[in-house]
């Protein structure tokens, strides 16, 4: 087993939707999960995309990914990379592929001159909280996380 750690590109769009539902399912979650490979393709490869990522495959078949996109802290004046996901398939945790791909995506901020990652771990998860951790990861708890969408989001916009 030789993981391969590449870009993301439009050819991966299925393989991707698919770990996303299977993460969807280990976080519980899968009810909220609607992504399509329409919609990430927009948000990875249309003209006004934001959201890039790595895969790491084995033999030819991805079996982890990350996503992340450009974030900034207004309070401490930082650019950074907001981490949305990072998946492992169960079978290849424990081996390190996480820690591959949280540095290359590390490595790429760094190499925009940006000074930090930023993710939210899903409370119940506490072996990725460990992980994160391990790894010099500190957690503020004082913060909770808010979002507006669906008919919220449309009310606000309208």
């Amino acid at each position: 087993m030789k993981p391969v750690i590449r870009k993301l590109g439009p050819g991966d769009l299925a393989d991707i939707v698919s770990l996303i539902r299977e993460f969807a399912e280990f976080e519980n979650l899968i009810s909220y999960c609607a992504v399509n490979e329409d919609r990430l393709y927009h948000a990875m490869f249309a003209k006004d995309a934001i959201v890039e990522g790595y895969a790491v495959s084995v033999d030819d078949i991805l079996i982890a990914y990350a996503l992340f996109y450009p974030g900034f802290s207004s309070f401490r004046g930082e650019l950074g990379f907001n981490l949305e996901d990072l998946y492992v398939r169960k079978e290849y945790r424990g081996k390190g592929i996480g820690k591959m791909l949280l540095q290359k995506v590390a490595k790429s901020a760094r190499d925009r001159g940006f000074v930090r990652l930023d993710l939210m771990v899903n409370s119940q998860n506490s072996a990725a909280r460990a992980f994160y951790e391990k790894l010099g990861a500190s957690c503020n708890s004082d913060e909770r996380h808010f979002k507006f969408s669906d008919k919220a989001f449309k009310d606000l916009a309208s």
